[in-house]
């Protein structure tokens, strides 16, 4: 993706998600002028650790006892409750030569368990303050250390490549030189040149998938992103399928028994349905109420819930197949239900008459 997509995917994990996302990319790619400008578009703060400048006290601050016990100070990059949203930046990463201050930053990076706080050791974040990664690939062109799977798995990876076009939005909103503008506009390949891909290898695992839970169910990303924003947690051959999946889950009809017992899940899939899916998903609940016409409360709201979805003669005639079903019919009588099914019941009793 290009710096204008990781910003759309940034704000959105930002904002809704808990979620570490760590911005991959060659230098000068606009890695960090994108993250800044995704805090000035969301209105955080923005705080930046250069990890390759730092030790493990610039991190979980300097020892010192009271009492009997031990405590650490608070770092003066670390903010406080009352401080306003921050986003902070832990800057080149892998650039943390030192290993115990690669596996002292390992804590911060992890999203917080639920109802749990992202902690750095004994301090802890409120969770209004949120953390963003960048690093660039180990593709032997940096001087980087490798990040060993544990740490890749808990952040959501995104790889932000040179993309002409954008640039030139960029160069032309920040009135960057003329001649710049026009000479690069002949001579796009003379923006950075990359190094090898910039995969990181992911793959799937238990904590890949529920953070792919978590984006799909907190987060819009634009369609054509949603392939590397997986990528990016559960490597791609393991998104490839999973998008596939979705995708012809989408073109089947909905089920009696998702209507009936996942009405949430389902709704926007049988809002879009075509007629012709329609009638198989009616078709299936009137045969499935026939075989086994015991309905729950929350089946019944889920019932009248997807009756109510449906163009005014779709619901007539599922209104007037299901009233023959005598402990169905008991059901949509119920006045509490007369807001979706009385327009109905009228029209078959003037049509009986």
């Amino acid at each position: 993706m290009n710096v204008e997509q990781m910003k759309i995917v940034l704000k959105e994990i930002l904002v809704k998600t808990s979620l570490t996302p760590c911005v991959v990319g060659h230098r000068g790619v606009g890695k960090t002028a994108g993250i800044i400008q995704v805090c000035r578009e969301i209105g955080r703060r923005y705080t930046s650790l250069r990890l390759g400048q730092m030790e493990v006290g610039d991190l979980v601050g300097i020892p010192y006892r009271q009492a009997e016990v031990m405590h650490w100070s608070r770092p003066s990059w670390w903010p406080t409750s009352e401080a306003p949203e921050t986003v902070i930046h832990c800057d080149e990463l892998n650039r943390a030569q030192q290993e115990d201050t690669l596996q002292a930053i390992f804590q911060f990076v992890e999203p917080p368990s639920e109802g749990q706080c992202r902690a750095l050791h004994t301090h802890q974040l409120d969770p209004k303050h949120k953390v963003v990664v960048s690093i660039n690939p180990p593709d032997g062109t940096y001087q980087v250390a490798t990040l060993d799977r544990a740490l890749l798995d808990r952040m959501v990876m995104l790889y932000v490549e040179t993309d002409y076009a954008c640039w030139a939005r960029y160069a032309k909103s920040r009135e960057l030189d003329s001649g710049v503008q026009q000479f690069l506009a002949g001579h796009p390949q003379l923006l950075a040149k990359q190094g090898s891909s910039l995969d990181m290898q992911m793959e799937p695992t238990e904590r890949a998938w529920e953070m792919v839970s978590t984006l799909r169910q907190s987060c819009r990303f634009p369609a054509e992103l949603e392939m590397e924003v997986y990528a990016g947690i559960v490597g791609k051959e393991a998104a490839i399928m999973f998008l596939r999946w979705c995708a012809d889950q989408q073109a089947r009809p909905v089920l009696a028994r998702e209507v009936l017992d996942h009405w949430q899940e389902v709704a926007p899939r049988v809002r879009k349905q075509r007629d012709d899916a329609q009638a198989v998903t009616m078709n299936d609940l009137i045969t499935s109420l026939e075989v086994e016409p015991g309905l729950s409360s929350s089946q019944e709201e889920n019932l009248v819930a997807y009756i109510a979805i449906l163009p005014r003669d779709m619901r007539f005639a599922l209104v007037k197949s299901l009233v023959k079903n005598p402990p169905v019919a008991a059901v949509l009588v119920q006045d509490k239900y007369d807001a979706v099914i009385l327009d109905a019941i009228s029209e078959i009793s003037r049509e009986a008459s």
